[in-house]
């Protein structure tokens, strides 16, 4: 919000993370669609999650408005498969940060999808301080992950301690706003960019991401020692504005040349932190992607001089009311996850589990009115 807003644009805020704010997803689209139809955006800016914004209203907004609209999407390397291409084509423009999903989209006749990436936030971008003003030798923002925790034990055992913050951790987590803080004054900002397994052409591959923490710890004015992820070099000189490593040996030595050289290790934070400032802001990725989406919205049909139709929708939210079939279902479903994984996971459980049965063997019904997860488990999930 803060780069739209320095774009030069009022941006005002949709709720749909917080569902706590809705009685059920009926009234979060029927109040999406009523501040559309009241403050007539220019733009509509999504970050979807999975299915609180049905696929017809999406399309009441594009029959109805002449919103252009923009979905940036977050872990297209698996969410292409089971939501992307599914919502994509209501959209004027669809953001990736995958050339993966680029190549998928192509394959699959999808002609809206752009690359991007993702990139710091210029409000919170600080220069680095020397070396010897650093507070942290070497630290580590992020939950215990995947195989976070044994890259913090090898170093442990290899003499080199690591000031870990997050879920899982014994500093425990920290707020939002302390966290640039806490890169700033790193000497060294772990990154460990493998993010599990995922599926490329039908087959199970190990995948090495850049996320935002990438962009996040120069911009913070920290030195960024990363684990290597594809097309890393196309935003950053590996040894002259972040340090990328391929494995503990590796990191060890690194690691250790550049708490012993500080007046080396402050020359590469700060080219890393001027590429960032000068590229990688996420005023510089969303201005390209807004001129684009008001380009494709001008091909679009002219939005209905009668605005939203809500008697349409709320034809469609009827759809929306649980059946006896779906209470049964839910019952079906619920019991043996509540008995395995008890009364406050197992809820998460078996919306999940039906949730990954719809997507793969239901499609695009997933992300309508009528799907069964969003039904019945709205407190749930």
């Amino acid at each position: 919000m803060p780069a739209l807003k320095n774009l030069g644009h009022e941006v005002l805020f949709f709720e749909s993370l917080n569902k706590a704010a809705y009685s059920d997803y009926a009234e979060m689209n029927r109040k999406l669609l009523q501040l559309v139809e009241a403050e007539k955006p220019d733009l509509i800016f999504c970050v979807l999650m999975t299915y609180e914004i049905w696929l017809e209203t999406l399309q009441l907004v594009r029959e109805g408005s002449d919103a252009a609209l923009i979905h940036w999407a977050t872990d297209d390397s698996w969410k292409y498969e089971q939501a992307s291409k599914f919502l994509a084509p209501l959209f004027d423009l669809h953001a990736t940060t995958y050339p993966s999903a680029m190549a998928k989209a192509e394959k699959d006749g999808l002609d809206n999808f752009v690359l991007s990436q993702w990139a710091a936030d210029s409000s919170r971008m600080t220069p680095p301080l020397r070396a010897d003003l650093c507070r942290y030798p070497v630290s580590f923002v992020g939950s215990t992950y995947g195989n976070r925790k044994q890259w913090v034990e090898l170093l442990k055992q290899r003499g080199i301690h690591v000031d870990a913050f997050g879920y899982g951790w014994p500093n425990g987590p920290v707020a939002a706003e302390d966290i640039a803080g806490i890169m700033r004054e790193s000497q060294v900002s772990l990154n460990f960019g493998d993010s599990g397994v995922v599926i490329e052409d039908g087959k199970p591959v190990r995948s090495r991401q850049i996320k935002a923490r990438v962009f996040e710890v120069p911009g913070a004015g920290g030195l960024l020692v990363t684990e290597k992820a594809e097309h890393l070099d196309e935003y950053y000189v590996p040894g002259e504005e972040i340090i990328v490593f391929d494995d503990i040996d590796d990191l060890v030595e690194k690691t250790e040349y550049l708490l012993a050289h500080p007046d080396r290790r402050d020359a590469i934070a700060q080219a890393g932190y001027a590429r960032t400032k000068a590229e990688h802001s996420y005023e510089s990725r969303f201005g390209p992607l807004i001129k684009l989406a008001v380009e494709r919205r001008a091909n679009r049909p002219a939005a209905a001089k009668q605005g939203i139709d809500f008697c349409r929708f709320e034809n469609i939210a009827k759809l929306y009311r649980p059946t006896f079939l779906l209470y049964l279902l839910k019952v079906l479903v619920l019991l043996p996850c509540l008995l395995v994984w008890g009364k406050q996971r197992g809820p998460r459980a078996a919306r999940r589990f039906l949730f990954e049965f719809s997507w793969r063997y239901m499609g695009k019904k997933t992300y309508s009115a009528t799907n069964w997860a969003g039904r019945i488990f709205y407190k749930e999930s």
